[in-house]
């Protein structure tokens, strides 16, 4: 077996490998900004996603990533090369990468299945990775996409790092305890998620969990135009129609505020599942001429409907088997444009959104107190103006894309200067 031991090389730019689950996704933009925020400061950075998303690309940036992506078709030529490779050359780390990887997802059909995919995906991207000498592989989200930075670890020892989301921590944990083991550091969207880690896996995750927090770049997201007394007060929510986000209890609060005669109108900026749902019950509330569903909109789109509303809403829940969220982007971005938010006090959002502070926050499930959030910023514009403010303010001190990519660059570079186990091309083919 062949020794491991760390190039030694001095090179600049130093390169890191990212992973996700689909690229380009629309509802993942911050993964996008994130990697072009590193490539600013000087990073190289390769993709490696697990699955090539083919929806319409929104974004020119997007086009211009996915043109440099390394996709590969499970059933392929090169696909079926990767497994001969690391069979030959390092027998044991291969077969022991899926020893562990059918282990540890024993007790779940779905991720052993998903599993039996990110093995031969990794092993693939493992012989690219360190063909391009990467120097760290950076996961997001703490299922398949951290199996697979797991598993190029194993076969190559390139150090990994992963960011925790939301459903990857609050729901399905399947070898998390081995992923954190194993990885340089992991970083934590919010100090919610930090505590958690740490109430799961004790001192091996309080030696290795960061809190950085995701960034927007706020000049994206000027602050408004303030909008002229007696116009029609609009309310917007931008987030995937899906229950845990709650939009039902918001179409809820808006018959309260339909009832109380306050003129308004409601625009819900996102797709998914729950469309049908949504659209039934706007329909039997009678609110047609009150609440719009926009759709799935590109990042340029979302900001130009900032400037036109006078409050976001997202009365985010907590579901049975314990999906969340982390903390969502758009309360960033409405913040940042200087909108006042109303939200639910679940998860990290409180670390954002601070009751009375820099926004509004209300019970979950609790469509009268939504509505009388709703009601307060709208017979009290200098209350919501007070909150935007010092939102915008917090964004950027806390959530500016730029601040938090230069803490990961951090992270990253500490990780450079510490010793380490990745082999080279040379050391591999020995």
């Amino acid at each position: 077996m062949i020794e491991a031991t760390r190039s030694t090389s001095l090179r600049q730019p130093r390169t890191v490998a990212y992973t996700m689950s689909r690229f380009p996704k629309i509802t993942e933009t911050f993964i996008l900004v994130e990697m072009l925020e590193l490539e600013r400061q000087g990073v190289r950075v390769e993709i490696f996603p697990l699955i090539h998303e083919r929806e319409p690309v929104q974004h020119a940036d997007a086009q211009r990533m996915v043109e440099r992506a390394h996709f590969c078709r499970l059933f392929s030529r090169p696909m079926l090369n990767a497994q001969i490779y690391w069979l030959l050359r390092r027998p044991g780390a291969y077969l022991r990468a899926w020893w562990r990887a059918v282990r540890g997802n024993l007790e779940s059909p779905k991720f052993l299945s998903r599993a039996l995919v990110v093995v031969p995906k990794a092993a693939y991207a493992a012989r690219r990775m360190v063909e391009l000498d990467v120097d760290h592989l950076h996961a997001h989200y703490a299922t398949h996409p951290a199996l697979l930075a797991y598993v190029v670890h194993l076969l190559t020892g390139i150090p990994y790092s992963f960011t925790v989301h939301a459903h990857d921590l609050y729901v399905e944990r399947p070898m998390l305890g081995e992923k954190v083991a194993a990885a340089s550091f992991i970083v934590a969207i919010s100090e919610f998620n930090r505590r958690m880690l740490i109430d799961l896996y004790g001192a091996t995750a309080e030696e290795r969990v960061v809190v950085v927090h995701c960034g927007i770049d706020p000049t994206l997201f000027r602050p408004r135009e303030r909008r002229k007394p007696g116009e029609l007060f609009t309310i917007a929510c931008v987030a995937s129609l899906a229950g845990y986000k709650g939009q039902r209890y918001l179409i809820d609060a808006c018959d309260v505020l339909h009832r109380r005669g306050v003129p308004f109108q409601c625009l819900l900026v996102g797709e998914g599942e729950d469309r049908p749902h949504l659209e039934a019950q706007i329909r039997r509330l009678g609110l047609t001429d009150h609440v719009r569903l926009l759709g799935a909109q590109p990042r340029h789109k979302v900001s130009e409907l900032l400037q036109q509303v006078d409050a976001l809403a997202l009365p985010s829940v907590v579901m049975p088997n314990g999906k969340m969220e982390g903390i969502p982007v758009a309360l960033m971005e409405a913040l940042a444009a200087e909108i006042p938010v109303v939200a639910t006090a679940i998860s990290g959002i409180p670390e954002l959104v601070r009751d009375g502070e820099t926004g509004l926050l209300v019970p979950e499930r609790n469509a009268a107190a939504l509505a009388e959030a709703l009601l307060r910023l709208y017979t009290d514009r200098d209350l919501g103006r007070r909150l935007a403010s010092a939102g915008r303010q917090l964004v950027l001190r806390e959530f500016n894309l730029e601040y938090s990519v230069a803490q990961l660059r951090a992270l990253f570079e500490r990780d450079w200067r510490m010793d380490g186990q990745r082999l080279t091309v040379r050391e591999i083919e020995a």
